[in-house]
């Protein structure tokens, strides 16, 4: 791809071959002149002054002020300038004549008073920008009927005050000279620098107006509309998610390597528990996340699953505080996340270290199933997500007939109740509502976690009533080969075993 002035400037500073070669550790601002409506951005050499970057404060890390999280030329971890200026150019081509695309980055979420949560990233808006703080909006503009396009990042500005109680913001100079904006402005003002935009685009790609879940419940219907949406009543607004679900879903080779990474490191700290004995669900999970970050994560992909004896047989347990015992099983799902990328791991061990018969053959039952399933996730199978499940289901069912399970009626439903995989990325469901019946390509990056959870009654075989087991491994579909993602996490018998011995 052929970048823009824009990209070039912030891809020459950052020390990629092209053009010039700049010092790493210095920044260089540019002045820019005003964009007017339409036109492209173009930018003067003007008065511009050098100063080191690692002697600045920004909102999150960059490679002169943390090189041992990023290397030169990346905007996040893994993730370069290029690359994103590639992804925001996808997203134009797919933009009509004129339109514009705008999201909003997340909010701030407080637990009480001014106790906030973690900050989690918008993905949508960390996809095509890599910025990681609240309180921003970027607009993706596209100029009439070429394949150029601007990019807006609206954020908030440099505040020493706030930045004394709530640390440091990247600030508007920087949206420009790290994040390769082509124009930026102070997010308070956006009551005037979003209409002029709107009212200029042919369509109007966005998610922001929507109201969901409790939020359309409790809302006063006859409130009137809030800013944005008044910004765009007259405009022709379409949905943008469908629009991000195609450029998201196929990943990058720098996608799969964070996922890669992300799937090592979690899978080495599964292993690392399975040596141990535990005693306390809680301690299990506390471990996991101490080496999922001391591995190199900088969190924990979702809230774990840490489920012993029948605390399995509920899908999503995540109480995580009952005891263990030595003749039951501990299901785990838990995955850590690298550069913005999850890893998505199940597995299912005996606590005391050794399977009991029973235990051993359920659980290899489903290992073999879990093996098919896997090797159908290349190109060349022409399967979809949906078409492996019926694999999935068919295994299954004849592996527990042969274990003396009756599979009459809705024997499967009750056994095998959640679908055997999903897309996975930035999310641990990664593009939420796109379709599981799309055939897989070379890099779609997807879940394979067959499972059977034994209610404790009457109609089931009672060696293995009350078991909950499940495997699940993150796997990126290849032409002619899977590429397991999360390898590390031992899951034969024999491999579980040895770990004690």
């Amino acid at each position: 791809m052929k970048l823009r002035s824009s990209s070039v400037r912030h891809l020459q500073r950052i020390c990629t071959p092209a053009g010039p070669k700049l010092s790493p550790s210095k920044t260089r601002y540019w002045t820019t002149e005003p964009c007017r409506r339409g036109q492209h951005v173009q930018r003067t050499k003007r008065n511009y002054a050098t100063v080191s970057a690692a002697d600045l404060q920004f909102g999150q890390p960059v490679h002169e002020t943390h090189p041992h999280l990023l290397k030169a030329g990346e905007v996040t971890p893994g993730i370069t300038a290029e690359e994103y200026a590639n992804r925001r150019a996808k997203l134009a081509a797919r933009l009509p004549d004129n339109g514009i695309a705008i999201l909003a980055s997340s909010d701030l979420k407080y637990r009480s008073g001014a106790v906030f949560y973690e900050f989690h990233q918008e993905p949508n808006f960390l996809y095509l920008t890599g910025f990681n703080e609240p309180e921003a909006v970027a607009v993706i503009q596209k100029v009439e009927s070429s394949n150029d396009y601007v990019f807006h990042l609206f954020l908030r500005p440099k505040d020493a005050k706030a930045e004394q109680w709530d640390g440091a913001r990247s600030g508007e100079q920087a949206a420009l000279d790290v994040f390769n904006a082509d124009e930026s402005g102070d997010i308070n003002n956006l009551h005037k620098l979003l209409p002029p935009l709107i009212s200029a685009a042919s369509e109007v790609y966005t998610d922001i107006a929507k109201c969901s879940g409790f939020g359309l419940f409790f809302r006063d219907q006859d409130a009137p509309p809030n800013d944005f949406q008044k910004m765009i009543k007259d405009s022709k607004v379409k949905a943008l998610k469908p629009l991000m679900h195609e450029i998201r879903v196929i990943k990058s080779e720098a996608e799969i390597t964070n996922m890669r990474m992300a799937g090592k490191i979690s899978g080495r700290a599964f292993t690392d528990a399975m040596r141990r004995q535990w005693t306390k669900e809680k301690d299990l999970g506390a471990f996991l996340d101490y080496e999922f970050k001391t591995g190199g994560c900088e969190a924990t992909a979702y809230i774990p699953v840490i489920a012993g004896g029948r605390n399995a047989l509920s899908i999503h347990y995540v109480r995580n505080n009952d005891v263990l015992q030595d003749n039951d099983f501990v299901l785990v799902d838990a995955g850590g996340e690298y550069g913005g990328y999850i890893a998505d791991i199940t597995r299912t061990w005996p606590v005391s270290g050794k399977f009991t018969d029973p235990q051993k053959d359920l659980y290899e039952a489903i290992l073999r199933v879990q093996r098919t399933s896997i090797s159908l996730c290349r190109e060349s199978a022409n399967m979809t997500l949906d078409k492996i499940h019926q694999v999935t289901e068919h295994g299954l069912k004849d592996a527990l007939k042969q274990l003396g399970f009756n599979m009459s009626g809705n024997a499967l439903d009750i056994l095998f109740p959640h679908h055997v995989g999903h897309y996975i990325g930035l999310d641990v469901h990664d593009c939420s509502g796109y379709p599981r019946s799309t055939y897989l390509r070379a890099g779609h990056c997807v879940t394979v976690e067959p499972g059977i959870y034994v209610p404790d009654d009457d109609r089931w075989p009672e060696p293995f009533r009350g078991m909950g087991i499940r495997i699940e491994d993150s796997v990126c579909v290849q032409d002619d080969a899977p590429l397991i993602l999360t390898t590390e996490a031992v899951k034969e018998v024999v491999d579980i075993e040895a770990l004690r011995d």
